[in-house]
């Protein structure tokens, strides 16, 4: 089993949580997203995978299980990555759905035809 001794806590802050639970993240964003659902629900969404994160940090590297500020650094990150693929895809379902009302202005922003 790998342990934080031989692994550095930044390898798997970078390994695990960005890459892998950022993906998560991203496809739960872009998922709500596409079936319109609301933002709350990828900010809840994105809590509970920052919980699966500490427990999978805690089982295969041997981090701290209770660690409060592991988990806030962690959820953080998701968070941020989850609500970016929510508004990128959100927009972008916008303004193809009601292209008379809407147009882009940004990845992020739209803007009313009118």
């Amino acid at each position: 089993m790998l342990t934080l001794s031989t692994v550095s806590v930044s390898g798997v802050f970078l390994w695990f949580t960005v890459i892998w639970m950022g993906g998560a993240a991203l496809l739960t964003g872009r998922a709500l997203a596409l079936s319109w659902r609301p933002i709350w629900q990828v900010v809840l969404s994105c809590f509970g995978l920052g919980l699966v994160d500490r427990f999978f940090a805690y089982a295969l590297f041997d981090a701290s299980l209770l660690s409060v500020v592991g988990y806030t650094v962690d959820t953080v990150t998701i968070l941020g990555i989850g609500l970016f693929a929510y508004r990128v895809v959100h927009v972008s379902v916008i303004v193809r759905q009601y292209p008379w009302l809407f147009e882009r202005t940004g990845w992020l922003t739209y803007k009313s035809c009118q």
